[in-house]
């Protein structure tokens, strides 16, 4: 069917679901796995540091949990992806990759002492900047080579790979750092957990996030390239996360205070060009309004004012303010979403080599939603009935 004459199906009372989400038995599994690491997490902050020093180190685990979120979150707006996929991350980082850590961690300087007779301050310090880098990065990606196989059409370019690899460091982080923080308490009291509050939390809160990146990148690379070897990129990212995580580790068990910087600024250097990253990502795909939807011009859903106003950042968010004026915020948000899905869906459909103009459930419930849309706004403001 040409999609010049798809036909729309009916709106329906509610809201339609852009993507019906039906989570699989695996991605249910691996939460419910990942919960109970979580809470052996929280048992051995629990038993280490005492009541009180749990509820310190809890505390000041999750206080920037809220700032460091919304900035990731704050990418995914164009697009957003299922909050089911997005919680599997952070819940892998913050139980499966932390007990998994700790155990092949700990098993890595056992085997430093004892196979290669080091010493425990020497085994402990390779430990922190070799080990430690290798194994975390290791199970953190190993979310993300999941997600390619169960929820591939998800990645669709680079801001997605790191959207979802920072969730998995931000998981790691937030209980990595509730551990270290209940170690400390036992040594320095609240006073301790406060300082290495200062160093973990407040000074390096994106480190975790910013390191399982460089696998994110190359896992988005790696589903949306349409070149040989494009899986390449994914132990590239790996080798990539690892040095950046070694580096840190390294400046900051065993350099001084200029070592410490230097990394500091690498990483800050990296985060930029991470921004320019999912910046341009989002100017492309707002660029390419342009490009498909024309063909849905004889459906009645779109516009070509439409058009105009989907493929500028500006002028989108004019529309939602002029939407909330008129009581339709809700509905213009879920029309622009609609909408860029379904350019989505046609950029998957290319990449894979597919016809996008075939009648599937996917594009059917985007046009669906848009149709709801449009008649919320025609019938909050009769005068404008073609305005989007």
């Amino acid at each position: 069917m040409d999609t010049n004459e798809a036909a729309v199906p009916p709106a329906q009372g509610g809201r339609p679901p852009i993507l019906p989400p039906r989570p699989g038995k695996g991605l249910i599994s691996a939460l419910a796995v990942s919960g109970i690491c979580v809470l052996i997490a929280m048992g051995i902050v629990l038993v280490n540091a005492g009541t009180a020093g749990f509820g310190v180190s809890f505390a000041l685990g999750l206080a920037p949990l809220p700032i460091v979120l919304a900035a990731v979150l704050a990418l995914d707006r164009l697009e957003p992806e299922p909050r089911l996929n997005l919680l599997f991350a952070f819940a892998w980082g913050a139980g499966i990759a932390v007990i998994l850590g700790i155990v092949l961690g700990t098993g890595g300087t056992t085997v430093l002492v004892r196979a290669f007779e080091m010493g425990e301050q020497a085994a402990d310090d390779l430990s922190t900047v070799v080990v430690a880098p290798v194994v975390e990065e290791a199970l953190k990606g190993a979310a993300l080579l999941w997600l390619i196989r169960r929820c591939r059409r998800e990645i669709n370019g680079p801001t997605d790979g790191i959207i979802y690899a920072s969730m998995v460091g931000l998981g790691f982080a937030t209980v990595e750092n509730m551990l270290y923080y209940s170690a400390e308490f036992t040594e320095g009291g609240t006073q301790g957990a406060v300082e290495l509050f200062v160093l973990r939390g407040l000074a390096s809160p994106l480190g975790h996030p910013l390191f399982t990146s460089m696998i994110g990148l190359g896992v988005a690379y790696a589903v949306t390239a349409r070149r040989r070897g494009a899986f390449l990129a994914v132990p590239l990212g790996y080798l990539g996360a690892v040095l950046l995580h070694g580096l840190w580790n390294g400046s900051a068990t065993l350099g001084g205070l200029s070592a410490l910087g230097a990394v500091y600024l690498l990483e800050l250097v990296v985060i930029c060009a991470l921004v320019v990253v999912t910046v341009r990502e989002r100017r492309r795909l707002v660029a390419m309004m342009g490009v498909h939807l024309p063909a849905y011009l004889r459906t009645g859903l779109v516009t070509p004012q439409d058009i105009g106003m989907l493929g500028s950042l500006g002028a989108r968010r004019q529309a939602r303010r002029w939407a909330r004026k008129i009581g339709a915020g809700r509905a213009m948000s879920d029309y622009q979403q609609a909408a860029t899905e379904l350019v989505m869906l046609h950029q998957r459909a290319e990449r894979d080599g597919t016809d996008p103009g075939e009648p599937s459930a996917g594009r059917d419930a985007l046009l669906a939603v848009m149709a709801r849309s449009r008649e919320s706004f025609a019938s909050r403001s009769p005068s404008q009935p073609q305005r989007a």
